[in-house]
């Protein structure tokens, strides 16, 4: 069974560098599961989540191989027990009259919000870990879903990754 792993990837935020990350993954036959890409709280970097399959030699041949490029400024690979993890998820629903009590309680039990109502359509968001949103996407299933938007993963070190670097 392919690990996966969560790798952060500090980086200046200028045009073309998301290309490059992407072309040293692809050009090395290596796959990436979700991508999230935004600028931090100082809007010269951002910050890059990538999740990816393989095992350690090869997750440690892609660090070094991001770290040889020219914009990254700091690359780490989070593992489950040192970073805290979220995804969110936007699920349009077509609901019929009956229908409306049983999607409350289904947002209500798993921590989900209704963002939108009208007549017919209920649209829910929810943040949670992979597996929060894979047990709401189940619930939801019997139901009309219309729409189903889900984000990459993004991570956040428990430790002090990123503490030598200021506002990232």
């Amino acid at each position: 069974m392919e690990n996966f792993h969560t790798i952060s990837i500090l980086v200046t935020n200028e045009s073309g560098v998301l290309s490059r990350i992407v072309d040293l993954f692809s050009g090395r036959g290596y796959n990436i599961e979700s991508l999230t890409v935004a600028p931090t709280i100082d809007r010269l970097y951002s910050r890059v989540t990538i999740i990816t399959g393989g095992d350690e030699a090869a997750v440690e041949q892609i660090n070094k191989q991001l770290n040889r490029l020219i914009p990254v400024i700091k690359v780490a690979d989070l593992n489950i027990n040192e970073a805290v993890e979220r995804e969110i998820a936007l699920i349009k629903i077509q609901v019929k009259d009956e229908e409306k009590s049983d999607i409350l309680r289904i947002a209500e039990a798993t921590n989900a919000k209704i963002i939108d109502i009208t007549d017919k359509i209920y649209i829910l968001q929810a943040v949670g870990d992979e597996k929060q949103i894979q047990a709401l996407v189940e619930l939801v299933r019997p139901y009309s879903v219309k729409e189903f938007v889900r984000s990459g993963k993004i991570a956040i070190s428990r430790n002090n990754q990123f503490s030598n670097i200021k506002n990232l």
